[in-house]
């Protein structure tokens, strides 16, 4: 007797090959496809052992509340004034020299030797006014939304406290080229922090590394300025973006939640 050859079951839509795209040679065995499957596997060996694709997925593709506008843009321009100011700094720290007898001349070799350093440097110098500005847009957006309200008020208390470190961080730098200018309004910014109570004092004695100005003063200020506050700022960025996945952005206050008239019948 015969096998009977049943035929083959149809093949959904979306399981269908592409077809070949036009330019391409051998149905798309070209270069830039090869670069293309040599990339995806790559990505998908990395996130074989790593398992990062679910925490991006987490974190990217998320609700957002109706009447999301420009406002909301804030927070994310002011992490990019921090990663602007992190990655400029690095390149002002390869020629700078934290000490009283050459911090000086440092400052002005970047400024008119070292190969686009005025440019680096003012973009340091004017993304730090940048970025408090922004620092303070940000905050006021959140306050005046409601965004610090249950159940954001550990993200609020974060962002207070970014908030301070980037004034620390903004008042550590103010000394670091060392001229007449620097030098005499860092002393007075530290004599009014030395006004503070109970712990005033002490705080002037550490960032002067001492009872008064002297060679270590300058380093205390750039390990604070290069190392401390950049790593604080960091971790806590982190942290704040993670609570803002997790929790969620709050909508305007204009907008008002739509009623389902289903549930208001059967209430009535």
């Amino acid at each position: 007797m015969p096998k009977l050859k049943l035929p083959k079951p149809p093949v959904p839509p979306n399981l269908q090959p592409l077809p070949p795209r036009p330019g391409t040679a051998n149905g798309g065995d070209g270069p830039l496809d090869k670069a293309k499957e040599a990339g995806a596997t790559v990505v998908d060996w990395v996130d074989e052992r790593t398992s990062l694709s679910g925490g991006a997925r987490w974190m990217m593709f998320r609700k957002v509340p109706k009447g999301t506008n420009w406002f909301y843009t804030l927070g994310s321009a002011t992490m990019f004034a921090f990663l602007s100011q992190a990655v400029t700094g690095v390149f002002l720290a390869m020629y700078y020299d934290p000490s009283p007898t050459n911090a000086y001349e440092s400052t002005r070799f970047i400024t008119n030797e070292v190969f686009l350093g005025e440019f680096v440097r003012g973009m340091h110098k004017w993304g730090s006014s940048v970025m408090v500005i922004l620092v303070f847009l940000h905050m006021a957006r959140t306050f005046f939304f409601g965004a610090y309200k249950y159940p954001r008020e550990l993200n609020w208390i974060i962002g207070v406290v970014l908030l301070i470190l980037t004034m620390v961080m903004s008042f550590t730098g103010y000394l670091l080229p060392f001229d007449q200018r620097s030098y005499w309004a860092t002393i007075v910014g530290v004599n009014i922090n030395g006004t503070g109570p109970l712990v005033g004092p002490f705080l002037s004695d550490f960032l002067r590394a001492g009872p008064e100005f002297g060679a270590t003063t300058l380093s205390r200020f750039y390990a604070i300025h290069m190392l401390l506050v950049p790593g604080l700022i960091a971790a806590l960025i982190g942290l704040h973006l993670y609570l803002v996945a997790k929790l969620g952005t709050t909508a305007p206050p204009w907008m008002k939640a739509e009623s389902d008239p289903e549930l208001r019948e059967e209430q009535k």
